[in-house]
């Protein structure tokens, strides 16, 4: 055997081992803003992805975007719009059949409902032309770090069969809910947020319907509250003859049968008469705050791995672009300046809570609230209440309740005072969470202080709702 055989067969049964500067784990949004981004500033990176190369970018999701209008710049808007099918939509409708109600709620920035497969080939696309390198078929199983909690050096992986070992400055956890790349690192010397449990992620599952007619809602996002307030259905036009139609529901709840749920509802709607069903598809989401720090020496995460998701609408694509891209320009400062400890690497934290964290934060009070409010209670409160305080309830994490409006909603809501009551302080609850999160501390020493305080302020929270301790 020639030396040349003998060392191609050597790196078979050992495995092959790549050393790019950045690794990412996962080919969604996240990781291809974060991929691209610093692939344009001239560094090597790899993008390992557990799906094949024909089914990278299909997951499961309500295809609902908000902020359409504006994307990071790795990633150019204009290469991602022909995944854009419906750009029409301007407002949500929630149905509450327990009132018989519709209310039409406005829905502030620019929105679109996307063929979210279609956008994910082009968001790997994108970060492929901005010179990432991507692996498929590739699933990791392990994260290699310096002993005792140190910095992270890389990742181990198989791909079809075959071990490979990635060795990098930086890996980036962009894995998705629950990523099983954080249990496997030791992050007892950082401020790296552990305290993530099942119970904060919500079970979802989407169906594309095709209808013969088209729907007389098609400018809608469409949600309807199941029977229990920690569950909801959606209705998302792709086009007037397109629905994306799906249910989400607290993993905290007892187990329920998500599909006969969707299912009941589709053959109890006259716009689904004849409809066919194609692209079944589930996949479990974070409806909590985001993490207090995603920042570990040598890595990070971005993203749904750092709960970087609206937790009372589900939405995350828009959020997740910025994380990525944040992320990657913390990395690419380290990178030239040799240090990528948790204090070089805090300012990404600090950008995502300037951002949208502090709002995602304050709105995940509204989603404790509803697991401890009687269903009909909160839908006769939500028939009650303005559709612009609504909609800044959802997305701004606060609204203004005033004396006129609490009077209003008292004589609207058929004697539900007490739920009126807990809602407004709830909400005050709320805008000091949002104001503390406002002052998010600007180094890691100062994360205990700054985590004692929101504790404190979360104790209230507890005590104002009723609700079990979520933390």
């Amino acid at each position: 055997m020639s030396t040349q055989e003998q060392s191609a067969a050597a790196s078979t049964l050992e495995g092959t081992t790549h050393s790019p500067d950045v690794v990412v784990v996962g080919a969604g949004t996240a990781g291809c803003y974060a991929a691209a981004t610093i692939a344009r500033d001239g560094y090597d990176v790899v993008v390992l992805e557990r799906k094949t190369e024909d089914e990278a970018g299909h997951i499961a999701c309500g295809d609902a975007l908000k902020g359409a209008d504006a994307f990071p710049e790795s990633i150019p808007k204009s290469h991602l719009e022909p995944a854009f099918t419906n750009t029409g939509v301007d407002h949500g409708r929630f149905e509450i059949p327990q009132e018989d109600t519709v209310l039409e709620i406005p829905i502030p920035g620019e929105l679109a409902v996307i063929d979210r497969w279609e956008y994910g080939r082009r968001i790997i696309d994108g970060a492929e032309n901005a010179g990432a390198d991507f692996h498929y078929d590739t699933v990791v199983q392990n994260v290699t770090q310096e002993s005792d909690g140190g910095p992270v050096t890389g990742v181990e992986a198989v791909h079809k069969g075959d071990p490979r070992t990635y060795e990098a400055d930086v890996v980036i956890d962009a894995a998705g809910s629950l990523s099983v790349l954080q249990d496997y690192v030791d992050f007892s010397n950082s401020t790296f947020d552990t305290n993530v449990d099942y119970s904060h992620f919500c079970s979802a599952y989407r169906e594309i319907v095709h209808v013969e007619e088209p729907v007389e809602w098609s400018d809608a996002l469409v949600f309807k509250p199941t029977e229990r307030a920690a569950g909801y259905l959606w209705y998302f036009p792709r086009t007037e003859t397109e629905i994306n139609a799906g249910l989400g529901f607290q993993m905290s709840e007892e187990p329920m049968k998500l599909v006969d749920d969707l299912k009941y509802d589709l053959e109890n709607r006259a716009e689904f008469d004849g409809a066919t069903v194609d692209d079944k598809l589930g996949a479990a989401l974070p409806t909590r705050r985001p993490y207090d720090s995603a920042v570990h020496p040598g890595y990070v995460a971005i993203g749904d791995a750092a709960g970087h998701v609206n937790p009372t609408t589900g939405g995350g694509i828009a959020g997740a672009a910025y994380a990525g891209k944040y992320a990657a320009e913390a990395i690419i400062a380290g990178l030239e300046d040799g240090d990528l400890g948790e204090k070089a690497l805090w300012e990404y934290n600090e950008r995502v809570m300037d951002h949208f964290g502090a709002r995602y934060a304050a709105l995940d009070v509204y989603n404790i609230l509803s697991t401890a409010v009687d269903v009909d209670e909160l839908m006769g409160l939500l028939a009650a209440m303005p559709g612009e305080k609504l909609a800044e309830a959802l997305y701004s994490g606060s609204t203004s309740i005033g004396p006129k409006l609490a009077l209003e909603s008292l004589l609207n809501s058929r004697g539900h005072w007490g739920t009126i009551w807990n809602l407004f302080q709830t909400k005050r609850r709320a805008d000091e969470l949002l104001e503390l999160y406002e002052h998010y501390p600007d180094h890691p020493a100062a994360l205990e202080h700054w985590q004692q305080r929101r504790d404190e302020l979360m104790e209230a929270v507890y005590e104002t709702t009723g609700a079990d301790p979520k933390y």
